[in-house]
């Protein structure tokens, strides 16, 4: 019987050395982590491997009667190893709520407990009340070992109750992550103080910390990619906010000469550019993708208002029978905007420009192509901003890609793929 308890402590130990060696590559390597979160987890990790390490050496001198001196330092190690990583979800949790940890009341109540827990295993050194390890190395439990528990037993307590006061500014799944480590190391310490189960403990703390670490991450990835996601937004509105003024106020001298010259297409206009803006200016309210029929209306109403100024030069074609799929607000409108801008910039020859839409058999397809003289994309170094502003929406909010090349024959092609699983 005693050969299969030491067999499983060595499997124990063992299982749990390798499970801490991958929490801190995990942690050492997961870029959802930031600075000070992937500083803990491997101060953690660390901890629970040397854990692991000092319940290998008390295996390999169990029952050694030559080694009790030995045993003494291990069994102090073990309890101090024990008593430091029991309240280490407390600093994260004040971290995560903003909170100075050197100033927290929490965690100088935790201090405490714990300065009385080191004082009291202090002196259980010199007295058997608590434990002893007897001169043929035999670990035994004194009547007062529940006592010297009862400190690390308040200390998680107390954290539950922090954890639990301080809810409602976590996550739902940072809360429980935090709660599925200090509830369960709650029982297993009561359990302890009148029970053995050595090897039940260290083995539950490590498993609970490696599921604490996955929750976390998972919780942090998913942040991060809510930050992406604002990000996302944020260039949307950007790209309102870079309208450019001269083309407001081109527009406007427009409409006012029109009004005398061809008062029925100054109308005409004024209604093209009316519609323009309202569709720029809903763009920032948008938090999401928007059909593509809407984002098409929205570039027919701006390429109607600059034809009006160069109807003689600029010539645009449509051919857009698929239009039943999704785009990130202002995908199309500024990459035709690019074309324009920078086939009148370059030359007075006319410019044709078309848009095209097809299906294929994994994604939806926008093509707009024009026959001005193309732009290098590090050379010219608006266009490539804003194209690379779509390009970045497009692959947070969809999954969608976009490229540029040089047309055959001279111009630019850019081409935007939507995958048809993100329709």
């Amino acid at each position: 019987m005693m050969d299969w308890l030491i067999i499983a402590g060595y499997s124990m130990s063992g299982a749990m050395s390798a499970m801490m060696s991958i929490g801190i590559v995990f942690s050492a390597f997961m870029p959802a982590l930031d600075r000070w979160n992937r500083r803990y987890f491997i101060v953690t990790f660390s901890l629970l491997f040397l854990y692991a390490v000092a319940l290998f050496i008390d295996l390999l001198i169990y029952n050694n009667p030559t080694m009790a001196a030995t045993q003494k330092v291990v069994s102090v190690v073990e309890y101090l190893f024990f008593s430091v990583l029991t309240p280490m979800p407390v600093p994260l949790l004040l971290h995560r709520c903003g909170e100075n940890l050197k100033n927290s009341v929490l965690l100088r109540v935790i201090m405490m407990l714990w300065a009385i827990f080191c004082f009291m295993l202090l002196g259980a050194q010199f007295t058997d009340v608590f434990y002893s390890i007897t001169s043929d190395n035999q670990y035994l439990r004194g009547s007062w070992l529940p006592l010297l528990l009862v400190p690390m037993s308040l200390i998680t307590i107390v954290s539950m109750g922090g954890l639990i006061r301080r809810r409602k500014k976590l996550s739902k799944r940072f809360f429980m992550a935090l709660l599925f480590y200090l509830l369960p190391t709650t029982i297993l310490i009561i359990v302890y103080m009148f029970s053995t189960v050595d090897m039940v403990v260290p083995l539950w703390m490590a498993l609970c910390a490696l599921t604490m670490l996955e929750i976390i991450l998972r919780d942090n990835m998913e942040q991060y990619m809510r930050q992406q996601r604002e990000i996302a937004n944020q260039y949307a509105d950007i790209m309102v906010l870079q309208m450019r003024p001269h083309f407001i106020y081109n527009t406007m001298m427009g409409i006012y000469y029109l009004c005398e010259q061809d008062p029925k297409k100054a109308k005409q206009v004024t209604l093209d550019f009316t519609a323009y803006l309202r569709k720029n200016f809903s763009a920032i309210a948008r938090k999401d993708t928007i059909p593509f029929h809407d984002e098409l209306e929205h570039t027919r109403a701006y390429l109607a208002v600059e034809q009006a100024q160069f109807e003689d030069v600029l010539f645009v074609h449509f051919d857009t029978p698929h239009t039943l799929f999704r785009v990130p607000p202002l995908t199309l409108q500024p990459i035709v905007e690019n074309a324009v801008k920078h086939g009148m910039k370059s030359s007075n020859a006319p410019i044709h420009i078309s848009v095209i839409t097809r299906r294929t058999d994994t994604s939806s397809e926008i093509i707009v192509e024009d026959d001005g003289s193309g732009f290098d994309p590090v050379a010219d170094n608006e266009p490539h901003i804003a194209l690379d502003n779509i390009r970045h929406r497009l692959e947070l909010m969809c999954g969608g890609t976009l490229t540029i090349e040089m047309r055959e024959g001279g111009g630019t092609l850019v081409k935007v793929s939507i995958p048809m699983s993100d329709h």
